[in-house]
């Protein structure tokens, strides 16, 4: 009988819950059970080594004990878990087979034992030599279908339209933008740095960009770079840029609601939207949305975004951290906006 080789799973867990911005104590890694490398037979599973890891914000909400949210709060104690790129070892499961190539909500570990039944979101990915694997966990993954979505079914754009992006460096927000100027729009965004500006301006190709920290007064920074009003907001952070945009709407604009990263707790205290009164006589349209609402039109994303890319039409950024001890600390710094781009953790050789 052939032997089966055992290893011990590393991996990230979560110590305590947090109220605000997680740190690199609230979590751990640790060498977790021994485990054999093999899907046990009749359970369906198929045992995926994990090659990349995908850092979202999202996550934070599940770092505290809250379970009013789309999504549960994480166990204390066990591993974290978030979407991912791995590759298939071995099956108990028809359709995967060693060597496949799975992108899905995966363990923040070395290896995960997945089963199709439990994984909305599992796909399979098709190999392309053009395209850096990566990529389908930002450009190609759920960042790059939640700007996709949010942009063309939440803010239906026009040609013409003024667009304002915030977080625009960002995983969503850098692609939001770029799909606005192919729709033919002007685009401005904005972002925490003067090395994300410039690279807003000079490498993903907005119109133009501010660094919000540089700006005292948001409504006044809002109507110099768009004297006539703002079509469509794409808000990525929420509190004070969105009471500022508020102001600056055009009649009938759109703002889709993606994130609010300014928002630290569900305790701590927070700025109220003031200006929220200026949607009714502008008509403005502000929608909430989750991406897991479209998932019937990822295929045209992927087809859509794949061919842009080839073409040379969109760019995509990346920051990439190697090796998973390095995972909380890739974690934190999207709070404190030390990423630049998509940030993504190897944590091992494709």
């Amino acid at each position: 009988m052939e032997e089966v080789k055992t290893v011990q799973n590393k991996k990230v867990i979560l110590k305590k819950y947090v109220d605000g911005i997680p740190t690199e104590a609230d979590m751990g890694v640790k060498l977790g059970e021994t485990i054999e490398l093999k899907a046990p037979k009749g359970s369906s599973c198929f045992l995926v080594k994990n090659l990349y890891l995908s850092c979202d914000p999202y996550m934070r909400g599940r770092m505290r004990d809250f379970h009013g949210s789309y999504l549960p709060p994480f166990v204390l104690g066990q591993r974290l878990e978030g979407f991912g790129l791995g590759r298939v070892i071995d099956s108990d499961d028809v359709n995967y087979k060693p060597g496949d190539i799975v992108s899905g909500i995966i363990g923040w570990e070395e290896y995960s034992l997945l089963r199709s039944v439990d994984h909305l979101q599992l796909r399979k990915i098709q190999l392309d030599d053009d395209i850096p694997l990566s990529y389908h966990l930002g450009l190609l993954g759920m960042p790059g279908f939640t700007a996709y979505a949010g942009f063309y079914e939440i803010c239906c754009p026009k040609k013409g339209d003024t667009v304002f992006v915030s977080a625009a460096s960002g995983a969503v927000g850098q692609l939001v933008g770029q799909l606005a100027k192919l729709q033919g729009c002007y685009v401005v965004g904005s972002a925490g740095s003067k090395q994300k500006v410039d690279l807003l301006k000079h490498e993903i190709g907005f119109d133009d960009a501010f660094n919000y920290k540089e700006e005292a007064d948001f409504d006044a920074a809002l109507k110099r770079y768009f004297p006539e009003g703002i079509n469509i907001y794409f808000d990525n952070v929420g509190g004070s840029m969105l009471d500022a945009a508020l102001l600056n709407m055009k009649v009938r604009g759109r703002i889709a609601l993606c994130g609010m990263v300014s928002l630290q707790s569900l305790s701590s205290s927070s700025q109220g939207i003031n200006n929220l009164y200026n949607a009714i006589p502008k008509r403005v349209r502000l929608e909430g949305f989750l991406q897991s609402d479209y998932l019937h039109i990822f295929p045209q994303f992927l087809e859509h975004v794949k061919r842009y890319y080839k073409e040379g039409k969109i760019v995509y950024i990346e920051d990439m951290s190697e090796g998973l001890e390095l995972a909380p600390a890739a974690l934190v710094g999207l709070f404190s906006g030390e990423n630049i781009g998509k940030q993504v953790v190897r944590v091992a050789k494709e």
